[in-house]
Parts: structure tokens; sequence; C-alpha cells
């Protein structure tokens, strides 16, 4: 991924933007070896700077440094940037944005204080730790298409016929700037919430979500829900009333991509009604949900014990749940955010 530089300090940016730009910023120093600013002393001691290739990413920092909140859980990336801003003593002082010198002396100035956080993420993300995340993500990103794959197919085996309903959920550009993602985490709760007892999810059989984080759209939803067929019969109608309810519930700040609108424009067609014996359509249904397992458009930032992807119940934990129930037992549920 690589961001148009832009000017920081210029425009008010968005959470989801802001955290990306300080991953590149981090990615930068990793391929890089030069300093924040090249700076010389002349005979007089006054200190004369120079820019180097990095220094773009310096235009603004406030605006970088605004979005740390201890409440967050961090990517790799960005908790290399928090760590090396605590370790130097990154502060405001008399002049501004600084540090301490390594004796802790007066501050440093500007350009010599961000030439000593760059050179402290540069020694950080050579640490074992650092590298050992992203092996992690991908791990977990295998974990997560095994699961949905598994639930998928037990989802379509249920009924001869299936209605496959496919949304992703999405924040105007004009309200991207005071999107976070605390708001995205309770809309998508209240919208699994709305399954209980709204009208639109009557017949609804199963569902799986995913939560991204995208250059260009920010924090999006890709959501998909499972009908019976008996009882619903246009999937294009189905998700556009599941589009309406999510501009309601963000209050008009959001909108929606229906995928059900177009299904010509797919070479393998993984929406729309499903037939139980038709292999080959079944497998572009799992085939076009496991995008939503797609490693590469990761949260950087998001509260702690939260979940990126879920599912509803499994059909035959479902089924142990139902006859619990039956017995006067009781069960826990699960795919919640």
């Amino acid at each position: 991924m690589h961001l148009s530089p832009i000017n920081i300090s210029t425009q008010p940016l968005s959470q989801a933007r802001i955290t990306i730009l300080i991953e590149e910023f981090v990615q930068a120093i990793e391929h890089s070896s030069e300093p924040a600013f090249y700076v010389t002393l002349s005979s007089s001691k006054h200190e004369q700077v120079v820019n180097s290739s990095l220094s773009r990413w310096l235009n603004g920092i406030d605006q970088l440094l605004s979005v740390y909140a201890d409440y967050y859980v961090f990517s790799e990336h960005l908790e290399v940037f928090w760590k090396a801003c605590r370790q130097i003593g990154l502060g405001y002082g008399p002049t501004g944005l600084a540090c301490l010198d390594a004796d802790g002396n007066p501050y440093l100035s500007f350009a010599q204080s961000m030439n000593a956080l760059i050179d402290r993420i540069r020694q950080l993300t050579h640490e074992t730790g650092f590298k050992r995340k992203e092996h992690d993500r991908r791990y977990q990103a295998n974990q997560k298409r095994t699961t949905l794959e598994h639930y998928v197919r037990a989802i379509l085996n249920q009924y001869s016929r299936t209605v496959v309903v496919r949304v992703d959920l999405h924040y105007r550009d004009e309200f991207a700037h005071l999107i976070r993602i605390d708001d995205l985490v309770s809309d998508l709760k209240t919208l699994i919430r709305a399954k209980e007892r709204n009208e639109i999810f009557k017949h609804e059989i199963g569902y799986a979500w995913s939560i991204e984080q995208g250059e260009d759209r920010g924090f999006h939803i890709h959501c998909a829900f499972f009908f019976n067929s008996s009882h619903v019969y246009s999937d294009w109608h189905k998700a556009q009333t599941i589009g309406e309810l999510w501009v309601q519930i963000t209050a008009g700040r959001g909108y929606t991509h229906n995928c059900n609108a177009n299904k010509k424009k797919y070479v393998r067609v993984g929406v729309g009604t499903i037939k139980r014996d038709d292999e080959q359509a079944c497998d572009n249904v799992v085939s076009t949900l496991l995008y939503l397992t797609k490693d590469n458009q990761y949260l950087r930032i998001k509260p702690p014990r939260m979940r990126c992807f879920g599912t509803g119940t499994h059909p035959k934990a479902k089924l142990i749940t139902d006859r619990t129930r039956l017995a006067g037992g009781n069960a826990n549920s699960c795919g919640t955010v």
C-alpha cells in the first residue's frame, strides 16, 4: 500500500486515514537509512536543516499523534510508533514538540527530536516480536477462512434453496473525518441486535460479517445474510432493505453497496438463490464470501477484545441449542461483535 503524499497539516483526517499514514511512515523508515532531517551547525552554532525523503511525513505530526489513547489496541507498526515516542520522551516543550537529549538535558530542536524518533523506530522494527505479529495475522486469516467455509457450507445444506445476500456497509466521505472505530462497532452492534426484532430478518437462517480498514473507504463492513427461499424471493430487494436500515442506524452518515444488484457482472455468481444440489453454485458462494477473510485490509486500531469477524450460530450448534431449550436448559449464543 502506498498513499500519495498529502499535507496532513492542512486538512482534517479520519482516524482510519491517520492510522494508515502512521503505518506508511513506519514502513518508510524500515526501508530507508536516512534521518528525518540532515542537521549541521554553523560556526555560530546556528542549526542548518535540510529535508530528507522522510521529512514530508512530519508535516502536521500533531495530527498523527492525536489518535493515540491508552484504551486502544494497535497493529505492530502503530505500536512501534507510540513506543518510540514514549521511549525518547517526546512531548511539548517551550518551543513546541520536542524531546530531551540522551542525558536528559534541555529540549532538542524539532529536527533533532524527529531524528531521535526515527532512529528509535528503526531499532524497534528489527525486534523479533515486531515481525512475529505479521505472521500471527496471516495465521488468523487462514483460521477465519476455514471457519467461514465450514459455516457457509453448513448453512447452504439446510434447505433445498437458500437466498444469499451480500452488502458492503460504508460511511459517506463528507463524514469520514468524524468516524472513529468505536462508531462503527456501535453501529454494527445495533444492526446485529436488529436481527432479533426487525421484520427484514424474519426468515434469516445465518449471517457473517467482517470489519476492515481500507485506504480509500476507511472503516467499513462486509456482510452476508442467508434466508430461507421458501419465504424470501427477491435477493435484490432484501439487500436494498438492509442497506436502508444501515442508513437509518447511522443517521444518514452511512451508505451501502448492494452486491446483489447486478449479478451479471460476476464471472462466478455467489449471491442470489442457490440450490443445495448445485455444487458449482455452492462453491461460488464459498469463493465469494472468503473475500471477508482477506488479510490486507486489517484494522490498525481497535477497542480491546473487539472481534473483527463473526458468524451466526453454526446449524449443528443451533440444533443442540434448540433441543436444550426444549428440555428446559440454557445455551449461549455466538456471533456477537
